[in-house]
């Protein structure tokens, strides 16, 4: 009888043994509800880098590490001298300066006459949908035209002396932005000019 329960011990040990391995395993809930904020994200654009969001910029393509006001435009330094930019854009195949563009063309006249011995060059230029490919590099008098109601509006408003103002077209040759695009092309659509005192 004691031999039997002594071998009764080990085997009920070992059956509590197998039994607590045996012990199911709870799964864990997972909950693949997640909930994100998709709330929109808008991005301002700055093309030229100047600081000035595309949508406000007056002045698109100014140059790299030029100074710009709050319009986006190149403005002159105290104690400089005369260096000042100015841009205007066209409608197709029109030369008419819109009167948006003609309050900053004001702001170019006032300073040539503040200083007396500044000159303005002033350039003309189209977007390749005005132009025909095969006469892509002659002269564009559309172009021309741009640039010339601009000398116009300095001499008329501002009795600015004409030979203190250059006037030249470029046609198509100078693109600032690709052709690709409506948008594009309305950046080439456009008169560049930039004032200043003659180097000493």
């Amino acid at each position: 009888m004691k031999t039997t329960s002594y071998l009764a011990i080990p085997i009920f040990c070992n059956a509590l043994a197998l039994s607590a391995c045996q012990t199911t395993a709870q799964t864990p809930l997972i909950n693949n509800d997640i909930t994100v904020d998709a709330s929109t994200l808008l991005i301002a654009i700055d093309s030229d880098g100047d600081g000035v969001s595309n949508e406000l910029d007056q002045c698109p393509a100014t140059p790299y590490n030029v100074v710009v006001d709050d319009r986006g435009c190149p403005f002159t330094m105290p104690g400089v001298g005369l260096k000042m930019e100015y841009r205007a854009f066209f409608d197709k195949d029109s030369s008419e300066l819109l009167p948006k563009y003609q309050a900053e063309l004001d702001n170019v006249g006032v300073k040539m006459q503040e200083y007396k011995t500044a000159t303005i060059r002033i350039e003309g230029h189209n977007s390749r949908t005005e132009v025909d490919s095969a006469s892509i590099d002659n002269a564009n008098a559309l172009a021309q035209d741009r640039a010339n109601k601009v000398k116009d509006y300095l001499i008329s408003k501002y009795k600015i002396a004409p030979e203190r103002i250059t006037a030249t077209e470029y046609g198509a040759r100078r693109p600032i932005a690709s052709s690709d695009s409506e948008e594009g092309n309305m950046l080439n659509r456009r008169v560049y000019a930039i004032a200043s005192e003659p180097e000493e």
